[in-house]
């Protein structure tokens, strides 16, 4: 388990700055939070060590590379299949975002990029054959209103 770190007012106006602009410079995030570029370099190495900013990454608009489609597939499985089993009968697709084990009628929930609909007909089925897999349940994403997402 992971304690907690104590982040003020400062700290958090960081991390929505890089939120929005993974590449801002210390000095462009200094102006946005009104401190010297070396006190952000210090904090930021700070919020780094303590595992509060895991990495910076690059936002890709995969509509643009022939993915246009997004879905939620729910998995229902045998028994007392274990989480690690649900999360290795989809990680290993490239097809998947992620795979999160959840409370309810189904027992893990996979995040997908897909080029069509028969894509994801092809997905279902590769995960229906999976060992354990009794039932899916597929929702095509029409719209994104809000996105946040977590590391």
């Amino acid at each position: 388990m992971s304690s907690q770190v104590v982040v003020d007012d400062i700290d958090r106006r960081l991390i929505d700055a890089l939120t929005v602009d993974g590449r801002a410079s210390a000095s462009v995030l200094a102006t946005k939070v009104g401190l010297s570029q070396t006190a952000v370099t210090r904090r930021l190495k700070r919020l780094e060590a303590n595992g509060v900013i895991g990495g910076y990454t690059v936002r890709v608009d995969q509509r643009k590379l022939g993915f246009p489609v997004e879905a939620l597939i729910e998995l229902r499985f045998a028994g007392r299949t274990r989480p690690k089993s649900m999360d290795d009968a989809a990680s290993a697709m490239g097809e998947v975002l992620a795979v999160f084990t959840v409370s309810g009628n189904y027992d893990a929930l996979v995040w997908v990029r897909l080029r069509d609909v028969a894509h994801l007909t092809e997905i279902i089925d590769a995960l229906r054959q999976t060992a354990g897999v009794v039932d899916t349940r597929s929702h095509v994403i029409l719209a994104s209103h809000v996105v946040r997402i977590p590391s």
